[in-house]
C-alpha cells in the first residue's frame, strides 16, 4: 500500500498504475480550493474515466462529489459528530457491498461540510437525520462515505474531547454526545468490503 501526501506536495500516480485508491479525509475544506485539493480533484475524474476502484471517506466524499459536478458547503444546522444512526436507502437493497446491510446502523461523524448536491448520475446509499447524503455511488467502481469507516470509539470519543468547546458554543452538549459513543461494527465492516469486492484484498 502507498500513501500520497497531497497537501505536502506529493504527486498522485496515474491512475493506470495502481489497483485502487481510498480518498481520506483531511481538516481543510473544500470550498477553500486549495491547489493541492483541485488538483487530486482533476485526479479523481481521470480515475473515474479509468474506472479505477474509489473509496472516499468524509472529505474524500466531499472532494469526489465536487470533482464529479455536486456542491460542497457548510452543512446547516451546524457540525455533526458522534455516534449517529445511518439510514439505509432503497437503493442500497441491491447493491453490491450494501445489499446484506440492515436498515440502520451506527456509524462515527465528525464534519462541518457536507454534499450539498449531487453529481449527475450519483446514487445515495444511505443518510442520517442530519446529512441526506451519508454514503453515495458514483457507478460501479466508485463510492463515498460522509461518516468514518475507520473510525473505532477510542477514536471518536478523541475527537470529541478535541472539539468540545467548538461543540459548546454552537450549542451541542459534548457530555452528552461522549456518552453515546458506541462500537460501529458495521460501518468499519465497509472497508473489507470494498476491497475484496474489488480485489484488492486477500481473503
Amino acid at each position: 500500500m502507498r500513501v500520497v501526501d497531497v497537501e505536502a506536495g506529493e504527486r498522485l500516480p496515474p491512475p493506470g498504475d495502481v489497483a485502487g485508491a481510498l480518498i481520506t479525509g483531511s481538516a481543510a475544506m473544500v470550498t477553500e480550493r486549495a491547489a493541492w485539493s483541485e488538483r487530486t480533484a482533476g485526479w479523481i475524474r481521470d480515475a473515474m474515466d479509468a474506472e479505477l476502484p474509489l473509496f472516499g471517506v468524509c472529505y474524500g466524499h466531499q472532494l469526489m462529489a465536487h470533482a464529479l459536478g455536486g456542491r460542497v458547503d457548510y452543512l446547516p444546522g451546524g457540525r455533526e459528530i458522534g455516534t449517529v444512526t445511518i439510514q439505509m436507502l432503497d437503493a442500497a437493497r441491491n447493491d453490491p457491498l450494501t445489499g446484506k446491510l440492515p436498515t440502520e446502523f451506527r456509524a462515527h461523524a465528525t464534519h462541518e461540510q457536507s454534499v450539498l448536491e449531487l453529481p449527475q448520475g450519483a446514487t445515495v446509499l444511505a443518510s442520517s437525520s442530519r446529512d441526506p447524503h451519508h454514503l453515495v455511488r458514483y457507478g460501479a467502481q466508485a463510492m463515498s462515505a460522509q461518516f468514518h469507516p475507520e473510525f473505532n470509539a477510542d477514536v471518536m470519543r478523541a475527537y470529541i474531547d478535541r472539539k468540545h468547546h467548538d461543540m459548546r458554543r454552537e450549542g451541542f452538549d459534548p457530555h452528552h454526545t461522549f456518552r453515546q459513543v458506541a462500537p460501529t461494527p458495521l460501518a468499519r465492516r465497509l472497508f473489507r468490503q470494498f476491497s475484496r469486492h474489488h480485489g484488492l484484498a486477500a481473503g
